[in-house]
């Protein structure tokens, strides 16, 4: 079973106001009356791509503590935030797989 037509469905993510940040950056709220979503797939992409330039932040941030130019804090720091958005990829991963496997079971 291939699942086609993936990125035409739209997301439109809301927030509660508290910090602006969102898993999703670039994810647009309404403005001027208009919802201005984002499809699915660039929603995936934005995340995915957000997760691999934390996993590199961390990478270059132990790198430079191994030369001497970074202190602990920052490493510690560095690599908690990539853990947390590993663990996050994983679980969503995890979720979209699970819904897969549904979706397949269903009778036609």
């Amino acid at each position: 079973m291939i699942v086609t037509g993936i990125g035409a469905l739209k997301l439109n993510p809301t927030t509660d106001g508290a910090d602006g940040a969102s898993l999703f950056p670039g994810a647009a709220t309404s403005q001027a009356g208009g919802n201005l979503g984002t499809t699915f797939a660039e929603a995936v992409s934005q995340a995915a791509s957000k997760t691999v330039n934390t996993l590199q932040n961390a990478e270059q941030v132990s790198m430079q503590a191994l030369k001497g130019d970074a202190d602990t804090r920052q490493v510690v720091d560095a690599v908690m935030s990539a853990q947390q958005a590993l663990q996050t990829a994983v679980a969503i991963r995890d979720k979209v797989v699970s819904a897969y496997l549904e979706v397949s079971r269903m009778g036609i």
